[in-house]
């Protein structure tokens, strides 16, 4: 196994799913202690039907927290990174039988109140995965958002918006739902364990015909808040645009990748 995973199950809620589909949001997360309570305030429990918390080797009291607050928890002996997290995410709400994913950050540095609005497109059935955009959400900048991550954003947007041939106005929020269709179609365990895991994720889903749409958000920047600095960002930059180069390469036939193979091939 990649990974070992500690299963403490807290609660299993049998009731029939709230809005016919079974919706589940996953947390993951890392030293959240002081803000799951407030991010926890602000997600209306009437639109989902669980939440699951991963731990991702945390060294603070973020599992004691979320064990009393009765979430279902996964715990990570250490720590394997965001991409890593995710994956213990999706496929242990898989397990669970979810049919629509939302992931939630716990840092509440993403404003979970536009849940509602994540989750009806996919309801409705009208598209696969839906984001939450700070472009959108107009003037991410008064919200803290430093600067030099804006015009990196816009500029690796618009490199990606290039190369996949759709427009979105993000790709980089950490505010998403996905349909069980989309996970169960793309490759996401050959991903990466880092950030650019949530670039590979859209790039499988765009080769594989998956539609997306984006609603606005707003967001927090607060010393709490989750961040990577600016020798962190390059990397990750650097990281995306090699996941573009192996999009092309892959859709043109020049070289086959294993993360853009269907999950059954591995």
């Amino acid at each position: 196994m990649l990974y070992k995973v500690l299963l403490t199950e807290k609660r299993i809620d049998m009731d029939a799913p709230k809005h016919g589909k079974k919706i589940v949001v996953v947390m993951p997360a890392y030293n959240a202690e002081k803000t799951l309570e407030r991010t926890l305030a602000d997600i209306d429990r009437s639109w989902v039907d669980e939440i699951i918390l991963v731990d991702d080797g945390s060294r603070d009291g973020t599992v004691e927290l979320a064990r009393r607050l009765g979430l279902r928890v996964f715990v990570h002996k250490k720590n394997l990174g965001y991409g890593g997290n995710q994956k213990t995410c999706y496929t242990q709400a898989l397990k669970i039988g979810a049919e629509i994913m939302i992931m939630v950050h716990p840092d509440h540095q993403y404003d979970p109140r536009v849940v509602p609005h994540l989750v009806q497109p996919l309801l409705d059935g009208s598209c696969d995965a839906v984001f939450g955009s700070r472009m959108l959400g107009g003037r991410p900048l008064e919200g803290g958002m430093p600067k030099w991550k804006y015009l990196a954003n816009i500029f690796l947007t618009a490199i990606e918006n290039a190369t996949f041939y759709m427009y979105l106005t993000e790709y980089h929020s950490g505010l998403r739902a996905y349909s069980r269709r989309y996970l169960e179609t793309v490759n996401f365990m050959a991903n990466s364990n880092d950030f650019v895991f949530d670039t590979e994720i859209i790039a499988q889903g765009v080769l594989h015909g998956m539609s997306i749409r984006e609603i606005p958000i707003e967001t927090r920047y607060f010393s709490e808040a989750s961040q990577i600095g600016l020798r962190r960002s390059i990397i990750y930059g650097f990281s995306i645009l090699k996941t573009l180069v192996k999009f092309k390469m892959h859709k043109k036939g020049l070289k086959r990748f294993a993360m853009f193979n269907d999950p059954a091939e591995g």
